[in-house]
Formats: structure tokens, sequence, C-alpha cells
């Protein structure tokens, strides 16, 4: 018993320990996932490698920014619904903020290597979503929840089609079909990553776009119907920037 047990002990110290509970913090998933698929677009539009690879540090260190912003902003609410978060786990406010500020000042001049059009559009898009993290009554929690993901999500063709590596990197302007499908897709990441905590946001009496449409389907039509409308509109912004390119030049 006291065997089988030891691995367990080892793994809930290591789980314990600050790096780890600021791992958890920014989301790693969704911060991966999104990551991945600007650093593969990026490679598809025949970018060089290391213009690849600094797209996608700069991506991964916005969405850190994002998961650690959206953990300090609701750390009251989580503990006071026991959700499994790192901030109730025993990651100090002190340090999680200490940590965002730097990779705050971290991430402004990696953005803005990737040229100061394409650092402008991914700043602002992690700004906008950042707005949206705060417990704002018309915004995250009322009716107009989607706008700062469509609008944040909008901004990711620019910030590509506008890159290349250096501060006076210039691109040209992205094609509006694809900054409007970017957009779409941003409002059914919303919605999907909103699923998981509707109970706890409706007690708490908001309002937003996932919990009205839940109020409407139930939460497992409205799962599976979000996985088909983020396979299409994914589908569909593969397919047009496949014929067209980020800039449609």
């Amino acid at each position: 018993m006291t065997l089988a047990t030891q691995p367990q002990r080892a793994m809930r110290r290591i789980g314990a320990t600050t790096p780890a509970l600021l791992l958890r913090a920014s989301h790693p998933r969704q911060a991966v996932l999104t990551t991945l698929v600007l650093t593969a677009a990026a490679s598809l539009s025949g970018r060089p490698g290391r213009e690849v690879a600094l797209v996608a540090v700069t991506v991964l260190i916005g969405q850190v920014v994002l998961g650690w912003q959206n953990d300090f902003v609701d750390a009251e609410a989580d503990q006071r619904h026991s959700r499994v978060k790192a901030t109730v786990d025993g990651l100090s406010p002190t340090t999680l903020s200490f940590s965002l500020s730097v990779a705050v000042l971290a991430l402004i001049p990696i953005a803005v290597n990737n040229g100061l059009m394409a650092g402008a559009c991914y700043l602002v898009s992690v700004v906008v979503a950042a707005l949206g993290n705060l417990r704002l009554r018309l915004v995250r929690q009322g009716p107009l929840s989607w706008l700062p993901w469509a609008i944040s999500f909008g901004l990711y063709p620019a910030f590509l089609s506008y890159g290349g590596w250096g501060g006076r990197a210039t691109g040209e302007a992205p094609t509006l079909t694809l900054t409007v499908l970017a957009a779409l897709l941003g409002v059914g990441v919303h919605v999907l990553t909103s699923l998981w905590g509707l109970v706890a946001d409706d007690a708490d009496g908001w309002t937003y776009l996932p919990l009205r449409l839940a109020r409407r389907t139930g939460a497992t039509m409205l799962l599976t119907g979000t996985i088909a409308y983020l396979g299409l509109v994914g589908a569909i912004l593969a397919i047009v920037a496949r014929q067209t390119g980020l800039s449609g030049s």
C-alpha cells in the first residue's frame, strides 16, 4: 500500500509547487492549441522557419498572459465555487500578479519583432481578450460576451498577414473573408470554453450568450452543436486560406 501511494504523493508534491500551479493557471490546453493552429497557419503560408518560430513564441506568451489574467480576475469566484483551479489550490495572488507582469513585459517586444503592424494587431487582440476577462455586466457576464472573442480572433489573420521578422517588417492586409471567419471561430470557441462553468455562472446571475443558448438547447446538445459549428467554420477558413492566401494577393 505504501509503495503504491508513493508515486501519487510525489505527484501531489510536484503539483503543489509554484511552477506547476503557474502552468495550470495558464490554461495550457487552450494556450497550446491556439499556438499550434496559428503556428501551422504561418508555416502553411510559406513563412521562413525563424518567422514561424517567432509566431509560436508570440502566441504562446500571449495565451499565457490571458490564462493568468483570467485566473487572477476569477480567483474570488473560483474559491466561492470550489473550482479546480491553481488559485484555489495554493497559488498566491502576489505570485500570479508578478508572473503576469513579467509575461506582459516580455510579450510587448517579442510581438513587435513580428513587425509594428503585426505586433500591434496581436497586442490589441490580447488587450481586447483581457478586457473580455473582466467581470463586466454587459460584456463578459451579459449579452455582449461574444464580442471580445470575435474581435480578438478576428485580428489573428492581420497578425499573420502583416507579420515578418523585425520591427520594420511589413506585409499586406488580410482578406475580409478570413477576418470574418476568424471572428466567427472566436465566437464558437467562447461558447465551447464556457460550457463547463454554466452552472456556477447561472448561480452568479450571468446572462451571457452560452448560458442563453444552453437554456434553449440543453448543455449536451449545445456541446454537440458547438463542435459541429467549429468544425464547419474551421474547414471553410482553411479552404479559403488555401485558395486566397492570408492577404489574397
